[in-house]
């Protein structure tokens, strides 16, 4: 097997496809996927893509996802997502891709919690993941290699020269002039969540251990409507598009109580509608639900399809029957620090992309639909950055294909224990005294006979307490509870 490329990407969801689909065909470059191609996020995307209807929208699009971010954005990186989204989604449709489209062939925009109008691009109605990974990976010119395990980045004096991967039984090294991290957020270090079961911090926990720096690491996002009753991993996401249609938020009585919370009911950000749920069935001790009587049946099978069929499976009379609820871990606005060419500074010829990164666009709180977004606009700066070096000559090194153990008995239960631990200590609502608990236990798990896969996730698990005890004022996403004491 050729073990030198010129770029490596390691993740198969669109801000790694996206990334190689803008590089040139001439280059060598191996896409390194853990699992299969669509165990990936943007596969499981139902929303859509945001992106401005018009040059109009630009300056409204940037002020949305400001406000949602409440103040924590960083302001040129969201003038890029909001300025180069439509000229982004103008060469998708170019390279033959379909949004849904009305009878005469308009697109067909819906609207989301926090957007002020509808601008979200939809295909397959609440399959738009599974449609833009499909045609990515149709169109991707180069290898991928399936079932391989990121264990290391193969860095010296500032340099990344490669990873380290667990293939086939086997640890060896892979070198390239170029690495790109393009891997997801951090899901499975809680217990409710609805990311693909890939998502688990391994990259963001490499990084750390090569003291790269995450930023943003307490400004973790939950989803207000996840169906999260039954055994599997990955809990079933009730898109926001549905509240954005009409679907209502009720308890067991029927009384659409969110406007205790926020004048805009359903339609409030993300983080306001997750914790006023959460409040709500803490304190009044009831289910909550989604009310989705409002569509009639044949409109909601054909707009969203995917739920309709998967809750039916489960045995879920849609729209007829109301849904149980709770908020789930969504999407990690913090990530690996990066500028806006996703180049990671401390690291030559390293870069990350899509939610493994920190731009700073999304904040304390995204803006919904902007994540596939960032990850078609990111991933073509990602593409320009790379090419104006990609030529320059690189001293060639070898590394040691020497490696820690990376599963050891006892590792699932204590894997468990932390997703547990932090689903309870540093979720939806945290405070001080549950957060340093946390961090107590974590420290203690660090210091057993442990593998590395679980230390990488212990390490990321630490930072995302830390980080939460250092922000001591509630912003966005990031709640602390002492807080409506005071």
């Amino acid at each position: 097997m050729k073990i030198s490329y010129d770029v490596i990407i390691v993740g198969t969801g669109i801000a790694g496809l996206q990334t190689a689909l803008h590089l040139p065909k001439s280059l060598s470059i191996l896409v390194v996927s853990k699992d299969y191609a669509w165990e990936c996020n943007t596969f499981y995307a139902q929303g859509g893509v945001a992106v401005a209807v018009d040059s109009e929208d630009i300056a409204l699009h940037v002020k949305d996802t400001l406000e949602a971010g409440t103040g924590h954005c960083d302001s040129e990186a969201v003038e890029v997502l909001c300025s180069n989204g439509p000229l982004a989604i103008q060469n998708l449709i170019k390279m033959g891709f379909e949004f849904d489209k009305d009878k005469k062939g308009n697109l067909l925009y819906t609207k989301e919690a926090a957007h002020s109008q509808s601008r979200i691009l939809h295909a397959g109605g609440d399959a738009t993941g599974r449609h833009l990974h499909l045609f990515m990976m149709q169109q991707l010119p180069c290898p991928i290699l399936y079932n391989t395990q990121v264990t290391d980045l193969l860095i010296d004096e500032n340099r990344c020269y490669g990873v380290r991967v667990f293939h086939a039984d086997k640890i060896f090294n892979i070198y390239a002039k170029k690495v790109v991290i393009a891997s997801g957020g951090v899901g499975s270090l809680y217990a409710y969540h609805t990311n693909a079961r890939t998502i688990s911090a391994d990259m963001q926990g490499i990084c750390l251990s090569h003291h790269i720096k995450l930023g943003d690491m307490e400004m973790m996002q939950f989803h207000p409507t996840a169906f999260v009753l039954g055994n599997a991993v990955r809990k079933q996401l009730l898109s926001e598009s549905l509240r954005g249609e009409g679907a209502k938020v009720v308890d067991e009585e029927g009384k659409r109580f969110l406007f205790d919370y926020d004048e805009r009911g359903e339609l409030a950000s993300r983080d306001i509608v997750s914790r006023a749920i959460f409040d709500y069935k803490q304190k009044h001790h009831k289910e909550v639900y989604l009310d989705v009587s409002s569509f009639p049946e044949e409109h909601f099978k054909q707009r969203f399809p995917s739920i309709y069929f998967n809750m039916k499976n489960i045995g879920y009379d849609l729209p007829m029957q109301k849904i149980p609820i709770s908020p789930a871990f969504h999407y990690s606005m913090g990530g690996i620090k990066t500028n806006l060419e996703g180049r990671i500074v401390e690291i030559e010829d390293l870069y990350a992309v899509g939610e493994a990164a920190n731009t700073g666009v999304h904040g304390a709180n995204r803006l919904a639909s902007n994540s596939l977004l960032e990850g078609m606009v990111f991933s073509y700066r990602v593409a320009q950055d790379i090419l104006k070096s990609i030529d320059n000559p690189k001293e060639k090194k070898h590394f040691s294909e020497a490696e820690d153990i990376l599963i050891k008995e006892g590792d699932k239960e204590l894997k468990n224990e932390l997703r547990n631990l932090m689903w309870s200590y540093a979720g939806i609502v945290r405070e001080k005294a549950n957060l340093e608990k946390a961090l107590k236990r974590v420290d203690e798990m660090l210091e057993l006979s442990i593998g590395k896969l679980l230390k990488l996730r212990l390490l990321v698990s630490k930072e995302i307490i830390q980080s939460a005890l250092k922000r001591k004022v509630s912003l966005g996403a990031h709640y602390m509870k002492e807080e409506i004491h005071t």
